[in-house]
């Protein structure tokens, strides 16, 4: 029982810490274009 003052701590830091890295992902928009990158393999022009 006593482990349990130690993990639910320890999951609300990482919760938070997950929630704060998503946030993060975010606003630096790094999931504004996720098609152009299979777009660009298909639409390879090699001259």
């Amino acid at each position: 029982m006593n482990i349990l003052y130690l993990l639910v701590p320890l999951s609300i830091v990482l919760v938070f810490a997950i929630g704060a890295v998503f946030w993060w992902a975010l606003n630096r928009r790094q999931f504004d274009d996720l098609d152009q990158a299979g777009q660009s393999i298909i639409d390879d022009v090699d001259g």
